[in-house]
């Protein structure tokens, strides 16, 4: 693999404090949690215009300062191309998981790629893209993401110009729109890093556990109760696998429509409570979805209750607090340029009006 992308952008990653106001969060993916093709070579190549990229081994002088920068010349259109590439792709391969299509699992890559940030150095994170290496790559918590990274592979022979983080990262945003989800304001500048900075594994969260967990992992980030609730309405797209996480079934119905249906069926099924064959603890209702222990957690604090409720209610209020908890999981611990664009993309429907 090439890391023309580190030289083309002119990569800052230097040493200092983290800016205010880049802080987002990671998640409770658990689930399908569904890798690509890695590479060992970690050394940049040059292709004309010189890279500086200052490694990870001196974060102890202090936290990493990741700055965003676009590829000179890119605009919003360049990236309207490649958010209609990955699109049509999706349209067009929908056979994927029997008929469920790309759209749930290459949204979790952006998840996964982004829930890995740890905000004491500012390591891990969506920045680097270092979700093709093996190491992060072959991350337990990442089984059966390969899917979703070898269907964004092409993609990104097609735009190379574009680094892997900001093709995770628009890859999830695209799934999300195309899927009926919110509209989300995205920014480009994410540097390909060198494996070297690949983040440990095990930063993931794990779905067996309850609330005083999920609140416990998601205060490291910064994220309050209702960005916390909002985020993990995500499972209302997708299923589980057994081969990949040992939990098995959908958390609702339309596993291919993002709306508000995991609050409703959270609250408004018979659950009850089992051990499946890989020793996992979840939750089955009489309409064959399923809940694992972290989602069953939200019913049963009462503050996160609240917000579950509020959901299950309001489509309209969870696509609004989910999109601005979404935006600071995609953008933890980098610094944007102020002239940066935020992007707002058109979905297919909308350009063949």
């Amino acid at each position: 693999m090439s890391f023309a992308r580190i030289a083309s952008k002119r990569a800052i990653y230097v040493l200092g404090t983290v800016a205010a106001g880049t802080t987002a969060s990671a998640s409770i993916l658990g689930g399908e949690s569904p890798n690509l093709f890695g590479s060992n070579n970690d050394k940049p190549k040059s292709n004309g215009r010189w890279g500086k990229h200052f490694l990870g081994t001196w974060a102890a002088a202090g936290p990493a300062l990741h700055v965003a920068h676009t590829e000179d010349g890119k605009k919003p259109e360049d990236f309207q191309k490649v958010y209609n590439a990955i699109a049509k792709k999706i349209r067009e391969e929908d056979d994927y998981d029997d008929g469920v299509g790309y759209g749930p699992v290459v949204l979790r890559l952006s998840w996964h790629c982004s829930g890995t940030w740890d905000k004491k150095d500012n390591s891990g994170g969506s920045f680097g893209g270092t979700y093709h290496y093996p190491k992060e790559m072959n991350d337990p918590a990442n089984a059966g993401l390969q899917n979703a990274s070898r269907f964004l592979e092409p993609i990104h022979k097609e735009f190379p110009w574009l680094s892997y983080g900001d093709l995770y990262t628009l890859g999830g945003v695209t799934a999300l729109q195309e899927m009926q989800g919110p509209k989300i304001p995205w920014r480009p500048g994410r540097v390909d890093l060198p494996e070297a900075d690949t983040p440990d594994n095990g930063r993931l969260p794990d779905a067996e556990n309850g609330a005083d967990y999920v609140r416990n992992f998601f205060k490291r980030f910064g994220f309050n109760d209702q960005e916390v609730v909002a985020l993990i309405g995500a499972h209302s797209v997708g299923e589980t696998h057994m081969e990949n996480s040992g939990y098995n079934g959908p958390w609702g119905a339309a596993e291919n429509v993002f709306t508000n249906q995991f609050y409703v069926n959270l609250l408004n099924e018979k659950w009850t409570r089992i051990t499946t064959e890989k020793g996992k603890t979840q939750y089955n209702s009489p309409d064959g979805f399923m809940m694992m222990p972290t989602d069953f957690a939200l019913k049963e604090d009462s503050n996160y209750l609240k917000y579950v409720k509020k959901y299950a209610e309001d489509q309209d209020a969870f696509f609004e607090d989910f999109k601005n908890a979404y935006v600071k999981l995609l953008e933890n611990g980098i610094e944007f340029p102020k002239d940066t664009p935020r992007i707002i993309f058109k979905t297919l429907d909308e350009q063949e009006d």
